[in-house]
């Protein structure tokens, strides 16, 4: 934070064409900002709407509160989950965060790999 600051107080320092100076940091600034910041989040949730879209009967997903179930049914803006025999609970779509089986197959076929490169 205080660097920012330290940058600023130099270009404030400038004689002549301090304003195309500032106005280049502005936009180094913004471009960092972009990259660090706004990127990132917009591919972040790319990826969620994919996932969402493909979304089935049957499959394991864990919800943004820590929910593990089954999808039972599902509709456009709602999913049913079966999260013990004959418990069923109704969501937002929207709420469920990720596949439960995608990141243990993935972990499972890494550790497999390790096995393999040991032996």
């Amino acid at each position: 934070m205080t660097h920012g600051f330290l940058i600023l107080a130099q270009f404030g320092d400038a004689g002549g064409g301090g304003g195309a100076k500032m106005l280049v940091f502005m936009g180094l600034l913004f471009a960092v900002m972009y990259f660090v910041m706004i990127r990132p989040q917009s591919k972040q949730m790319k990826e969620h709407r994919n996932l969402l879209a493909s979304l089935k009967k049957g499959d394991e997903v864990v919800t943004q509160s820590g929910i593990f179930g089954r999808i039972y049914s599902i509709t456009d803006k709602q999913v049913m989950l079966e999260v013990a025999n004959n418990v069923r609970i109704r969501i937002l779509k929207s709420s469920i965060q990720s596949q439960a089986g995608a990141s243990d197959e993935s972990a499972a076929s890494a550790r497999g790999e390790e096995k393999k490169e040991e032996k």
